[in-house]
């Protein structure tokens, strides 16, 4: 504890880059508590260091509310608008493409199943297929194969 009061800036600054990184590697960024108290110590230990904040505890913890305060108000909507910026990207397979012959027929009320890969897989159709059909997966579902036929 000594000697954090005699490095009481870089204890500071220590203490808000762990945050920042607890914030950003481990929770994602997903929460702002941590990253705003975080820069906030930050903040605080550099004001200190540069003599621009007493170096006593009760202004390093008066002075990291404060600044975690104002960078709140000052931050939340330009980061809560850059949380919400998803792409929606369709995601590939590496299934998609596979061909093979169709043992039993596929039809929108009848779906068969398929073994590949140690799995089975449900066959769904948009199209009548009949067994013997050369199809292809254009699609993957939880445990279903998407197909049609394929044209070569």
């Amino acid at each position: 504890m000594n000697w954090i009061n005699n490095n009481l800036s870089e204890s500071l600054i220590i203490a808000g880059l762990a945050l920042l990184v607890i914030e950003v590697v481990v929770l994602g960024f997903s929460t702002f508590v941590l990253f705003f108290v975080g820069l906030a110590a930050v903040v605080a230990g550099g004001l200190m260091a540069f003599g621009l904040v007493p170096n006593s505890m009760l202004s390093a913890l008066s002075s990291v509310g404060v600044l975690t305060a104002l960078l709140t108000m000052l931050l939340w909507r330009p980061l809560k608008s850059m949380q919400g910026k998803v792409e929606s990207k369709r995601v590939t397979s590496d299934l998609v493409g596979h061909s093979f012959i169709l043992n039993e027929a596929v039809s929108m009320t009848k779906n068969p199943a398929y073994r590949y890969s140690g799995i089975e897989w449900s066959l769904s159709s948009e199209q009548e297929l009949s067994a013997g059909t050369l199809v292809e997966v254009t699609g993957v579902a939880v445990g279903k194969f998407i197909i049609q036929a394929k044209v070569s």
